[in-house]
């Protein structure tokens, strides 16, 4: 299998504006942000897409949240609200096979977007 934009990031082939590491999860900007803040959580570890995932995933999947969250919070923003959104597969809008979990901030959100 071929490697990801997100694998390239991970290995640090290609930049990214990295705002969280740890062990098992990179937090980094959106190139096309669609708000004033917009962080994409991913694994580490590449895991396709949501349908990927197995029971053993769920502490994984669950840093992803408690990550995104402790962003907003030490960001001044998880107060006044933000959308945490995981796309599956080409319907749901996801464009890259490696899961990840978008966090938008920075104005109020409309729902449906759009």
């Amino acid at each position: 299998m071929s490697k990801t934009l997100f694998d390239k990031i991970i290995s640090r082939e290609i930049a990214a504006d990295i705002v969280h590491e740890d062990e098992h999860v990179l937090g980094f900007r959106d190139i096309n942000p669609q708000a004033p803040v917009h962080v994409l959580f991913i694994p580490k570890r590449p895991i396709a897409t949501l349908n990927d995932l197995t029971p053993d995933d769920a502490e994984l999947t669950g840093r992803l949240v408690l990550a995104a969250a402790a962003f907003a919070k030490a960001q001044g923003f998880a107060e006044d609200g933000y959308r945490t959104v995981f796309n599956c597969n080409r319907d749901g809008g996801q464009s890259v096979h490696h899961i990840h979990l978008h966090l938008l901030a920075g104005r109020r959100l409309a729902w449906p977007p759009g």
